[in-house]
């Protein structure tokens, strides 16, 4: 059975679109900072009156 030469050409395009996907994630993923996670800026804890800004279970205990 020979391929009609439409269906060629679609396998063709799939395949290269499908090797431009895989190269844009490879790049993406080299370019986030392969996956590590940046520590957050320290930031002073806020406060309502006498209410703390964390949960209470997190409190030291008296």
């Amino acid at each position: 059975m020979a391929m009609s030469l439409a269906l060629v050409i679609a396998l063709v395009l799939m395949g290269i679109i499908c090797l431009a996907a895989a190269i844009g994630a490879v790049v993406l993923v080299i370019r986030d900072g392969r996956g590590e996670i940046s520590l957050e800026p320290p930031v002073r804890p806020w406060v309502a009156g006498n209410l703390p800004s964390r949960p209470y279970s997190t409190l030291p205990r008296i």
